[in-house]
């Protein structure tokens, strides 16, 4: 039996993420999940690959908006209520895309670049933003749309996988799944199991899993120190064993069909 053991939420893409118990799916991923970005003076966005430090600052959700903390810095929270987002849009670039966005506030674009020392802006996906589904492999699904998540609404890893991964690190400290920032986690099955699961469901919620996926330096990136590793790991292992048309694959990307609620210990039934 595999059964829902994570699910996780990261409200500002790079930032850190958030840890649910629940979360409610639309068509986009997880309400919440990555309608924020961080974009540079030319609109064109910004991630941990440019700044590894952004996993050090950690979000907190509620209904009303996003707290932020900088671990690394002295300076104040930052809130960002969901009331007081700009209403006029911009175009701003993520990969080879388009979107429409709201730049946030002064007041909050002056917070960023001072935590993370460059002239950065916040942005927002508001609803009526579709961004569509287009893969930087030419794979482009009809009728999916995504947030600001790099490829797709969803990405899943089986617990057994990242453990089949720790067993072949020598290193002391293994590594947390919060590298490679999943949404969804299993526990059950065997290694690399996800590979294999195309139509699924949770709880009634309808998924299908579309492509494996294929990994840039981002699981580099210790999120506790937010420092890339200098033996560039976990890759270099992964590379031994999970390269495939010269791509290093970990995890699952996933579509969902319709909406729905999922929750931390749900049965996940193949089907």
């Amino acid at each position: 039996m595999l059964n829902v053991s994570q699910l996780n939420i990261y409200p500002i893409k790079s930032l850190a993420g958030i840890s649910v118990t629940s979360a409610e799916v639309t068509e986009k991923g997880f309400k919440h999940d990555r309608r924020f970005m961080l974009v540079d003076q030319n609109n064109r966005f910004l991630t941990i690959r440019d700044f590894p430090k952004m996993t050090r600052l950690l979000p907190v959700l509620d209904k009303n908006g996003v707290r932020v903390r900088s671990l690394d810095t002295n300076t104040e929270d930052l809130i960002i209520p969901f009331v007081k987002i700009q209403q006029a849009t911009e175009k701003v670039v993520i990969w080879n895309a388009e979107v429409a966005a709201r730049n946030v506030s002064l007041e909050v674009n002056n917070w960023f670049s001072e935590v993370l020392g460059a002239r950065i802006k916040l942005v927002f996906m508001p609803e009526q933003s579709m961004r569509p589904v287009d893969t930087t492999s030419g794979y482009k699904p009809a009728g999916k749309y995504v947030s600001f998540a790099d490829a797709y609404p969803f990405m899943m890893i089986g617990q057994a996988s990242l453990n089949d991964l720790n067993e072949r690190h020598e290193g002391v400290k293994k590594f947390s799944m919060d590298r490679f920032r999943p949404n969804i986690v299993f526990s059950g099955g065997h290694p690399y199991q996800e590979d294999e699961i195309n139509d699924f469901t949770i709880n009634e919620a309808r998924f299908t899993g579309l492509e494996n996926c294929a990994r840039c330096i981002v699981p580099n990136v210790d999120p506790d120190t937010g420092k890339v590793d200098i033996q560039n790991e976990p890759l270099t292992i992964l590379s031994k064993y999970r390269l495939h048309n010269r791509k290093i694959n970990f995890g699952r990307n996933v579509v969902p069909s319709g909406t729905g609620t999922v929750r931390v210990g749900d049965e996940l039934v193949i089907t």
